[in-house]
């Protein structure tokens, strides 16, 4: 597995090994002991969401609060996806910036967002099926967002905002700074 430091500290993209033949494919996507190494720090993941959805729907900028915070693995498992990640780290040089990385199934590459991030994505294939790991429980009254066309944050969802297809609750989340 190779990892590879985003613009943002603490922020990497994994691309696995993919050993293929006639039969087709294998490939690691997951050794916790490579993450910690590469972190520093011990991950544990105990729950792992899936979602599908079709062309322009833009999910985000989601995460959760205090002790309830969340690091993700995220990765796709068919389609193609913008994946994007914003700072939230109080303490952090990067507080308020993105970084955003293109995923898709045929790339097998994951992403690995630490807590202290806001997360979102945006469909960019005919339909995208993600799958998330997550270091902490979902715990709804500890969930919070921010909107993903906060124009401080200045994201590029690649597609045109008539073309985004956003749930009501998204639409209502608070900007970054008030």
């Amino acid at each position: 597995m190779q990892f590879i430091e985003q613009p943002i500290k603490d922020v990497f993209l994994m691309k696995p090994r993919k050993f293929e033949d006639a039969r087709g494919f294998f490939m690691e996507t997951l050794r916790e002991s490579a993450l910690s190494d590469v972190l520093g720090y011990d991950v544990h993941f105990v729950q792992e969401n899936e979602s599908g959805s079709r062309f322009g729907v833009l999910r985000g900028l989601h995460y959760q609060q205090g002790s309830f915070a969340q690091a993700k693995l995220i990765r796709v498992l068919q389609g193609r996806i913008l994946d994007v990640a914003v700072d939230l780290r109080a303490d952090s040089a990067t507080f308020g910036q993105h970084v955003s990385m293109e995923l898709s199934a045929d790339s097998s590459e994951l992403v690995f967002i630490p807590k202290g991030f806001a997360h979102g994505f945006v469909v960019l294939s005919e339909f995208a099926r993600v799958s998330y790991k997550v270091d902490a429980y979902y715990a709804p009254e500890h969930e919070s967002g921010i909107r993903f066309d906060d124009p401080r944050l200045g994201i590029d969802w690649r597609l045109p905002k008539s073309e985004l297809i956003v749930s009501e609750r998204d639409l209502a989340l608070p900007f970054l700074l008030g």
